[in-house]
């Protein structure tokens, strides 16, 4: 059996994808921050595209893509380390990105929308998705 991950908590509204890839690098939120360019802006006012953070994980030699998800490829969103996009929605109007581990979602805003302060967000995991899975990154080789 696995050993069991601490979440990792998004500390900018717009910073999930940057908590999924710390989680996935085993790292800080802060270290994974500074790997982005223009991190602490661009999780403040604009969010994250799929291109970059897979720019920035093989940058690291943890080689991934990113692909749109068809219905066809939805059993693969099933293997750790897969970052989902969660397509922009009522309670998502941003989108959001969550990472598998161990048959299990980790969210690193699990508690938003009901908690909408950021200061107050809570990571956590998760059995299902919060919605429809748009675009997955999806690493090549696992290490």
């Amino acid at each position: 059996m696995k050993r069991k991950k601490k979440a990792i908590v998004q500390k900018h509204y717009l910073g999930c994808v940057v908590a999924c890839v710390a989680f996935v690098l085993n790292t800080t939120y802060s270290n994974s921050l500074k790997l982005f360019k223009n991190g602490k802006t661009r999780a403040e006012r604009k969010g994250f595209y799929c291109r970059e953070t897979v720019k920035v994980l093989n940058s690291l030699n943890k080689y991934c893509r990113y692909k749109y998800i068809k219905n066809s490829m939805k059993k693969n969103i099933y293997k750790d380390k897969t970052i989902i996009f969660v397509g922009r929605s009522k309670k998502y109007p941003s989108g959001h990105y969550l990472c598998r581990y161990n048959n299990l979602w980790m969210d690193p805003w699990i508690n938003f929308p009901k908690n909408k302060n950021i200061k107050k967000a809570e990571a956590s995991f998760r059995k299902r998705l919060p919605g429809k899975p748009i675009y997955g990154i999806f690493f090549l080789v696992n290490k």
